[in-house]
Order: C-alpha cells, then sequence, then structure tokens
C-alpha cells in the first residue's frame, strides 16, 4: 500500500499506527456525503429511497471490499466508521418527520429494521441488494404500529422473554 502511494512504510504507520486506523480513515472519509438525505415529502419515500440508495452503494465491489475489510480489521473503530454517517442521515431523515409533527419510529429501531439488514445481507452473503428488498425493509418498519417486536418484557427488560 505505501509503495502504491510513493511513500515508505513507515510515513503510513507513523500517521496512522495500524492498518486497521487507516482503513478507518478510509471508510470514513468514503461514506461521508456519498449519500444525499432525501426529501420527498413522505418518511416512507424519505426511507425508501434512502435504503435504496444505500443498497446500491453497498452493490458496488469496491464499497463492499472497503466495508468487510474496516469491519475486519478495525472491530468498533471499523464498524463505526461504516455506520456513522449512515446513521445520522437516518437521524436527520426522522428528526424531520417529528419536526413536522408526525410519528416515527426511533433511530435504534429504524437502524435495526433497515441498515442492520442491508449491511448484514452485503457483508455476511450472496442474497441480491435490490431496491425491491430494499422497500420492503421499510415496509417491515413503518407497518409494526404496535412494537411488540422491540418492546422489552416489563419484568425481565429482556425482548425475547415470553
Amino acid at each position: 500500500m505505501a509503495s502504491r502511494a510513493g511513500v515508505h512504510a513507515t510515513t503510513v504507520y507513523r500517521r496512522w499506527g495500524s492498518i486497521a486506523e487507516l482503513l478507518a480513515d478510509v471508510a470514513t472519509s468514503r461514506f461521508s456525503g456519498d449519500i444525499v438525505v432525501p426529501d420527498t415529502g413522505t418518511l416512507r419515500g424519505d426511507l425508501e429511497r434512502y435504503a435504496s440508495d444505500l443498497a446500491k452503494d453497498l452493490c458496488d465491489p469496491d464499497t463492499l471490499a472497503l466495508v468487510r475489510a474496516t469491519i475486519g480489521t478495525g472491530g468498533e473503530q471499523g464498524a463505526a466508521a461504516c455506520r456513522g454517517e449512515r446513521q445520522q442521515q437516518l437521524e436527520a431523515i426522522l428528526e424531520r418527520e417529528q419536526a413536522k409533527g408526525r410519528e416515527r419510529p426511533t433511530l435504534e429501531r429504524t437502524t435495526d429494521a433497515i441498515l442492520a439488514p442491508l449491511y448484514y445481507r452485503a457483508v455476511f452473503t450472496n442474497e441480491p441488494l435490490t431496491s425491491g428488498w430494499a422497500y420492503d425493509l421499510v415496509s417491515h418498519l413503518l407497518s409494526d404500529e404496535n412494537g411488540a417486536a422491540t418492546a422489552p418484557d416489563s419484568a425481565s427488560g429482556n425482548p425475547l422473554a415470553d
């Protein structure tokens, strides 16, 4: 990597300390601002466009290789670099909806329903990331009106307790 950049390896390690730190910086830079926060006028439309755009981005072989390498070498720092900007984009969509006085899911629920399955499918499976599948994620999120799947059991705090 250093030779391709025309510098000595010690220069790279002096700046970043490790491959994990280098990849985290590259991921943070790469994932900042590449997906525009949509404003279609509806929460469903915004989330569908967001999820579809993210699915397309994760289908790019270079993006996928960077995500896999960053998560694989960087632990929590790498994961944070891959999800940080994405969560901020989701938060902006949800805050805009709240500012309009409309009901909206929590950021945690939205992350679990949209980001988690998109990244899981991209990183760990060979299943396709289609716009239709991304729209289904949004439909499932917005149709879960009672929150039963995410509400913790009142006695134990365990969402899986029966």
